[in-house]
């Protein structure tokens, strides 16, 4: 699939606005908010000062007929605009940058806190988000935590994951699930815990009785390692195993290939926890130190957008929330922080190259005449 400029994806979102009140644009509005987000502007105002001072830099590529819009009318557009359609073109335009996927594929949900109002519940999003590029391939919009049963499927739905292998926590690990991810050509690993019960006891128990063996303990079915650093020693066991010949409900399963364990020892300041995670997957031909690796990179979409869409994005701050301005806001960000990612140039973090962003149009011009306009 050819490139898609950003310009091209956001042309094709459908402007619902009555013609006699259309003064600007559709897609000049959206561009100027995404470059204003991706420069660092976190509400409409600060959008419309972006706008504002850069007029003469944004009309080397938008017509801006009737100038830069107000900070009502950013408001007024961005909450109208067809949610759903906008996830669409979003994952659309994903395929068509990232070529070849592969490795793990994260999916996890995330509250916007402050985005509840009396009459709505927060903004919950479940995203889809590749450990191995780390961009987010798509998201989908649920009511709360619960909500991500159904809205899970869906995005598998949108999305390209063929040979990867999908990693989710225990809320996912539905039979449902499994199966939309099998049927998309891709392999599961599905935390346990007690949502399904009678599962995870039976898995706990084998497991838990197998890691006494020394057999077990000199085969490609453990893993062990070491960690430390900043007064902090953590210590990892992961075991697999391959015969679920016994397991109850096994034929339940998609594919079901095995299920394995990592018990976490960690020795902090004179003060010692252990930890247990149980988990199944379909993947074959794998040993316990690749399994351990793929689990452990489920914990990228925590690091590496969970945590910077809160701390660079300030997403938690954000009071959007009328209609579907929380939505689509999040969307505008999740754009942005995969264009500042995926440019390589200049060597810093994500608040950085925002910050450069604002601060030097040479480097913006690379932004518009990479993912902007071509």
């Amino acid at each position: 699939m050819k490139k898609l400029s950003l310009m091209e994806v956001l042309e094709g979102i459908e402007d619902t606005r009555r013609e006699q009140s259309v003064i600007y644009p559709l897609h000049e509005i959206l561009i100027i908010m995404l470059l204003a987000v991706i420069c660092g502007a976190t509400s409409y105002a600060k959008v419309e000062m972006f706008g504002k001072s850069k007029k003469d830099w944004l009309g080397k590529f938008l017509e801006l007929e009737n100038g830069i819009p107000d900070a009502c009318t950013f408001r007024n557009v961005i909450k109208e605009i067809d949610s759903k359609k906008l996830h669409l073109l979003f994952c659309e335009w994903m395929k068509s940058v990232v070529k070849e996927l592969s490795g793990v594929v994260a999916i996890d949900g995330k509250q916007a806190r402050r985005t509840k109002d009396v009459k709505k519940r927060p903004l919950h999003v479940v995203s889809a988000f590749s450990a191995e590029c780390g961009l987010v391939l798509g998201q989908l919009a649920c009511e709360e935590k619960s909500n991500e049963i159904t809205a899970i499927p869906k995005l598998l739905e949108m999305l390209e994951i063929n040979g990867c292998i999908v990693t989710i926590d225990a809320m996912g690990t539905q039979t449902a699930i499994a199966d939309a991810i099998i049927d998309k050509g891709a392999d599961y690993i599905l935390s346990l815990k007690e949502n399904q019960k009678t599962l995870y006891n039976d898995v706990k128990l084998y497991l838990d009785d197998i890691r006494k063996e020394k057999s077990i303990l000199e085969s490609d079915n453990y893993f062990k390692t070491v960690e430390k650093g900043h007064g902090r020693i953590e210590t990892r066991e992961c075991i697999i195993s391959e015969d679920i010949s016994w397991l109850k409900n096994r034929t339940e399963w998609n594919s079901l290939h095995g299920i394995g364990a990592i018990y976490c020892d960690i020795d902090e300041n004179d003060s010692k926890s252990k930890q247990s995670h149980y988990f199944i997957y379909s993947c074959k031909g794998l040993n316990a130190e690749q399994i351990m690796k793929h689990k452990r990179s489920h914990w990228s979409i925590e690091n590496n957008l969970h945590w910077v869409l809160d701390m660079a994005f300030r997403e938690d701050e954000s009071r959007a929330r009328k209609d579907n301005s929380a939505e689509n806001f999040n969307v505008l960000r999740q754009i942005a922080l995969n264009i500042l990612k995926s440019e390589k140039s200049f060597k810093g973090g994500i608040t950085d190259k925002q910050f450069k962003c604002l601060l030097d149009s040479s480097y913006l011009d690379k932004i518009v005449d990479n993912w902007i306009c071509s």
